[in-house]
């Protein structure tokens, strides 16, 4: 009995033994490219995704006034001789008065969400971007186009960056469908704005 037991009790450890030897171990969590888990997650190489915050806000005033006045006073008298004696003193006066103000008001405001790709990485260790977002919604079609450079250590941990922080950024919105035809002038407008 005890050495039915003894057998038995050895013949488990073997099996569990073997088994361990047999076979590798897998993980169940993946990291997804063969990072370590305890790696930084944010945009390092080409190919890389970044996601861009755009928030971007616009506004510019100009004002002008302009005031000018002119007064002019001419008198001339009688001449010397006796035919230019007869003539009495003439005298011009005149005034000029100019006022004018103008000013222009423009904003703009851009706020999105979407990523861009890192297309190089240049020697200074900066990342250069490119992404485009398009939306088609009944036949709108709404096209958001980005590129420029930004900095590693601007990237947040959570691998998004705003769009304020990219140098020499390119953004570009735009819009095809009835809404957008409607915002563009017509043949007619177009040719008035010419001619005058």
């Amino acid at each position: 009995m005890k050495v039915r037991f003894f057998l038995s009790i050895l013949y488990a450890l073997g099996a569990l033994l073997g088994g361990a030897g047999g076979t590798g171990a897998d993980s169940l969590w993946t990291n997804g490219g063969g990072r370590s888990l305890f790696s930084d997650l944010r945009a390092y190489n080409v190919g890389d995704i970044v996601t861009i915050i755009i928030t971007e806000v616009s506004s510019a005033k100009s004002e002008a006034t302009t005031k000018t006045e002119k007064e002019t006073a001419t008198s001339v008298g009688p001449g010397v001789g006796p035919l230019l004696k007869q003539f009495p003193t003439l005298g011009f006066q005149g005034s000029g008065a100019t006022s004018a103000t103008g000013s222009t008001t423009r904003t703009g405001t851009l706020t999105a969400s979407m990523t861009a790709r890192v297309t190089r990485v240049l020697p200074n260790g900066n990342l250069e971007i490119e992404g485009t977002r398009e939306i088609v919604v009944n036949n709108e079609n709404q096209k958001i186009v980005l590129s420029g450079t930004i900095r590693r250590v601007d990237i947040a941990p959570d691998n998004t960056i705003r769009s304020t922080l990219i140098a020499d950024a390119k953004i570009r919105y735009e819009g095809k469908g009835v809404v957008g035809q409607k915002q563009r002038e017509g043949l007619i407008t177009k040719l008035l704005h010419w001619l005058f």
